[in-house]
């Protein structure tokens, strides 16, 4: 009898790749890694991204964000790390909240298991259960996605405590299966202006201090003011044990999307196809991105925006990572519209003295992007009241719109001790008011990952500003928030003149406000956060509806 079994088809093996750091922190892993994971996109390979902070914190919404940057909401609501919002961003795809681990996350998830008698009743110890639990997650994110390549960005450097754990995790993976495992190490090269050469010595000793973990680098990104020449690829070869052609000069560059193209130049993508026995198309297609870069590049046409917040300040120094997914997708609508965008931060702080408010006049649109707290709300209190009388474009997100929205309620409506629940809880008229459902999770001081978090939907008002801009009667967007607008006072607002022009499906929560235009150009306020969505080929309509009314009301 002939037999009826069939030969299945071996599947291939997914390849990992991991990006660890040398020297120092802060030199670019995180748009390393979303440029290595464009470039084999590129070559018509499945990719997915995966970020590991050491950080005790469960989860990054608990973090500093003038330490640690903003924290990126990823769909299913994970409160994480920024550089997810570059993977998002540079792979135009949504990341799922697996792909995003802690030092904190993983130690939860092996102790939760452990009191379920996950271990059947073996001593759990932290090597090896910590790094097992870290290669599970790894795995799972490759099977989610089904992908050919996983990119696993370590956070810190080389040599830290804090990340050795994962270190060991990329030595267990790259023993079971030699093969599928590739290191990448982002290094910094300085050039002492004293000196004025550029040294290799502590790139040596960083790949020294990873190789006494067990892991040595398949290959160096030289990270410098300057490109690397000749001799020092041949030195850092030389020294760091790996081939002088898999030492990639990674120099400053005007912009973080030139970095892909930058890399293909030196063909890094098929030495990592090569590497990793890749089934990689034979031609890179990068088409799209690089009409991106030239349109970034060659724009003439400036719009003026000014981002007033609250975290730019960290002593002598200005911080724009807090805001750095606002920043961004403001360049994005603005290449799309032809617009060179002339971004400026200012400090709430700075305008609770009125006489500054006339600065404001100088910009073509004002935004006021989200946070918590009572720090610079009187500021941005003015700053509101000041664009809504002078007609300059507004555009209000989260914290935003809530401020918008007790703006127009103390000087439209005359409730002069009007505030929000957040700042004032006793205040006569709260206009702003806790949800519902937070109520219960604030008097028990669950704060942590607790919040109105990821993916809601919102339904359009026909006609408004909003539902033009998208196009659509219904919409996903991202949210953060624990407050909203107080039901109470919606009809009120409404008779004075705010337009409620989004709500979620059973009209409870207002999702949007804005202004009529026959009143005002464009002053639109969102609970939401739409600088998660947007993408360099694919600007969010919100922002690009703002910059446009921004340019047309010069």
């Amino acid at each position: 009898m002939a037999s009826t079994r069939q030969s299945k088809k071996k599947k291939k093996a997914t390849k990992y790749i991991f990006v660890v750091g040398g020297v120092m922190s802060g030199v670019g892993k995180g748009v390393a890694s979303s440029s290595i994971a464009k470039i084999l996109q590129a070559r018509g390979l499945t990719v997915t991204a995966i970020k590991i902070d050491p950080y005790v914190n469960v989860d990054a919404g608990t973090m500093n964000p003038t330490e640690h940057g903003e924290c990126f909401v990823l769909k299913d609501g994970l409160e994480t790390d920024q550089d997810m919002g570059n993977y998002e961003r540079f792979l135009n795809t949504d990341i799922p909240g697996n792909n995003y681990m802690t030092t904190g996350s993983i130690y939860q998830a092996v102790i939760s298991k452990e009191r379920n008698l996950g271990y059947g009743g073996r001593n759990v110890q932290v090597v090896p259960d910590i790094p097992a639990e870290a290669i599970r997650r790894i795995k799972k994110a490759g099977e989610l996605a089904s992908a050919d390549v996983v990119l696993i960005e370590i956070g810190g450097t080389v040599g830290e405590y804090e990340n050795i754990l994962f270190i060991e995790a990329i030595r267990m993976m790259k023993t079971e299966t030699p093969d599928d495992v590739a290191v990448v190490m982002v290094s910094y090269l300085p050039v002492p202006g004293s000196v004025g050469e550029m040294k290799t010595k502590p790139t040596q000793h960083a790949a020294r201090t990873l190789g006494a973990s067990g892991v040595f680098a398949d290959i160096i990104l030289a990270r410098a003011p300057v490109p690397v020449d000749q001799k020092r690829k041949e030195k850092i070869a030389t020294f760091c044990n790996v081939r002088v052609e898999n030492v990639i000069s990674a120099p400053d560059v005007e912009s973080i999307y030139d970095i892909p193209l930058n890399f293909e130049k030196d063909n890094l993508s098929d030495r990592l196809c090569d590497m990793l026995q890749l089934s990689c198309a034979k031609k890179s297609d990068l088409s799209d991105w690089k009409r991106f870069v030239s349109k970034s590049k060659n724009t003439k046409d400036v719009v003026k925006i000014a981002v007033v917040g609250k975290y730019f300040s960290s002593g002598d120094f200005v911080l724009s990572d807090v805001y750095i997914s606002v920043l961004e997708a403001i360049k994005y609508s603005a290449y799309k519209l032809g617009l060179k965008p002339e971004i400026t931060y200012l400090s709430a702080q700075d305008f609770t003295d009125r006489k500054n408010l006339k600065n404001l006049k100088k910009y073509d649109g004002v935004l006021v992007p989200g946070g918590f707290g009572s720090t610079g709300i009187d500021g941005k209190l003015n700053v509101i009241e000041y664009v809504r009388k002078n007609r300059i474009p507004y555009f209000g997100i989260c914290y935003g719109m809530q401020l918008a929205v007790l703006e127009f309620a103390r000087n439209v409506l005359k409730k002069k001790e009007a505030s929000t629940e957040e700042i004032n809880p006793k205040a006569p008229d709260l206009v702003v008011a806790v949800m519902d459902d937070q109520k219960e999770k604030i008097a028990k001081a669950d704060m942590g990952g607790s919040m109105r978090l990821g993916q809601y939907p919102a339904k359009l008002r026909k006609g408004t500003i909003v539902q033009k801009a998208y196009k659509k009667e219904e919409v996903l967007e991202r949210h953060r928030h624990r407050y909203e607008v107080n039901n109470a006072y919606v009809a009120e607002l409404e008779n004075a003149g705010v337009i409620f022009s989004g709500k979620s499906p059973d009209g409870r929560l207002m999702e949007i406000m804005e202004l009529p235009q026959e009143l005002h150009p464009f002053f639109v306020g969102v609970q939401f956060h739409p600088e998660l969505q947007a993408r360099p080929l694919d600007p969010h309509p919100l922002f690009t509806t703002f910059i446009k009314s921004a340019y047309e009301s010069k």
